[in-house]
This record gives structure tokens, sequence and C-alpha cells, in this order.
């Protein structure tokens, strides 16, 4: 399995990026062929104390990293990166990972 990770910072205005994000940004994502699972974790603090860095991470599951790429040249794909870059582009940070075996 490989997901693609997706981290978002604090958005300025907390209320207005939960309402795209839950409302419009991950319906459009969920839509995307290929996509095995979708898991959306609110980070809520940090082992040091405090609000930490992020606020948000969303993990997309995909078969294989063949499958990952081939799901961002869909229309569903394009449509959902565009998005992302239209109202978090400034605070996003996306990552390809794998699970490890040992």
């Amino acid at each position: 399995m490989v997901k693609l990770i997706a981290l978002y910072k604090h958005p300025e205005n907390k209320a207005a990026f939960d309402d795209h994000y839950f409302n419009t940004h991950a319906p459009l994502t969920a839509k995307i062929p290929g996509l095995r699972k979708m898991e959306v974790t609110r980070i809520v603090g940090s082992p040091m104390g405090g609000e930490g860095k992020y606020y948000l991470m969303c993990e997309m599951y995909y078969d294989s990293h063949e499958a990952l790429q081939e799901a961002m040249r869909t229309d569903e794909g394009k449509a959902s990166g565009k998005d992302a870059m239209k109202f978090a582009g400034d605070i996003i940070t996306l990552m390809i990972g794998e699970e490890a075996d040992e």
C-alpha cells in the first residue's frame, strides 16, 4: 500500500477551512478512482504541549505508486489537486509514504 499524505498547517479561519474541507474538498477527493481508503485526522496537540504546527492530516491509500500516479491523472484527481491549491495552497504539505516491512 502507498499513501498520499496531506498535512495542513493551522488556517487563519478554522471555521471556513472546516466548512470547505469537509463539505467540498473531502467529498471531491473521495471520488478519485483507485482510492482505497481515506482517513482524516484532526491534530489536537503535541506531546511537548501546546497546539503544534499542524491542524489536519489526510491519508489517502492506493494499491501502488503506479495506482497513485494514475489516480492523479484522472479528472477527479486533477479537480481535487486544483481545489486543494485554491483553498489551502499556502498551508498544505504533500508527501508519499508506503508501509514499511521489517
